[in-house]
């Protein structure tokens, strides 16, 4: 997710202050507050039903895949040993893909998508262990598919969807198409849930509660917290998908997956849940977690991981 500065530091700072010259002074001399910090709980490896994971999935925004391989991104990817991971914001044309990532052994199938028009924009990745049925790339509408931003493969017993969703942007001047994006997005799940279940993953850009940022005060006319994006994602769920994390953690606040780079955003917790896994509601009974790996550094998300039995 990127922000003009102005959003940033809303982002950031919360509410204009309004007070008084005095009361501005006292703030000036209060101690800082100890950020809030999101601790990660142990994994839970058994569903509801009893069932062990049988599928680890981890979704990553690294920001430009080029310079997160160098930031040893591949290393912590290494260590969480997903059977499958999905990359957002590769910002990277396949002829300039990293020896790194495009010889790794681990996962022989991989998938890349980018955007037609504009080098070093947008970008979706998915790195397989085993080889699906099925992949498909975009989500079958011209207007949406010039970007790079889903990859769909068909598993035996579910699909998986990867989606980099468009940014509103600074100003708002693309919330008029982030809408029409939603509608046809929707839709496009939604027919591919009439076939088999799906976990959707990635960074769909939106902040869906206030416990799901910071400074929700401060962000209502900013992209990522508009009422419009905030309703694409409440009829999402409506539409029978279900927020994994809040499934399982509905009360837990303070729990964050974007920071800005300015105003040491991250070491305050100032921060955004924007990267989700959205399950079918069928695939409810095997969810065993559903991760916020907070603390792993390399962009200016962290990544989430999904553990399933399917």
């Amino acid at each position: 997710m990127k922000r003009g500065k102005n959003t940033e530091e809303a982002a950031a700072e919360g509410e204009n202050d309004t007070g008084s010259a005095s009361t501005k002074k006292a703030k000036k001399t209060k101690e800082p507050e100890a950020p809030i910090l999101y601790d990660d709980p142990p994994d839970k490896t058994t569903s509801k039903d009893g069932r062990s994971a049988n599928m680890k999935i981890t979704s990553w925004n690294v920001d430009g895949l080029r310079a997160w391989v160098k930031k040893n991104g591949l290393d912590w990817v290494r260590e969480e040993n997903p059977d499958v991971l999905c990359l957002q914001e590769t910002k990277c044309s396949e002829k300039a893909l990293p020896a790194e990532i495009t010889s790794m052994p681990e996962y022989p199938h991989k998938y890349w998508a980018v955007s037609d028009d504009k080098e070093g924009y947008s970008g979706v990745a998915m790195l397989c262990k085993t080889e699906p049925l099925k992949v498909t790339y975009g989500i079958g509408k011209e207007e949406h598919d010039k970007e790079g931003r889903v990859i769909t493969a068909e598993f035996p017993n579910f699909y998986l969807v990867t989606a980099y969703v468009p940014n509103a942007s600074r100003g708002l001047v693309r919330l008029d198409y982030r809408k029409t994006w939603d509608v046809d997005f929707r839709a496009y799940l939604s027919e591919l849930d009439i076939q088999k279940p799906l976990v959707l993953c990635g960074d769909l850009n939106v902040a869906h509660q206030e416990i799901d940022l910071k400074n929700p005060k401060g962000n209502k006319k900013n992209a990522g917290f508009t009422p419009e994006e905030r309703e694409g994602f409440s009829q999402l769920l409506e539409a029978g998908f279900v927020d994994s994390f809040r499934e399982l953690y509905p009360e837990q606040a303070n729990a964050y997956t974007f920071w800005t780079y300015m105003m040491n955003a991250r070491s305050k917790n100032v921060g955004w849940r924007l990267d989700y896994f959205l399950l079918s509601s069928s695939l409810l009974p095997g969810l065993c977690d559903s991760k916020i790996r907070n603390k792993v550094m390399g962009s200016d998300h962290c990544p989430i991981t999904l553990l399933v039995a399917v």
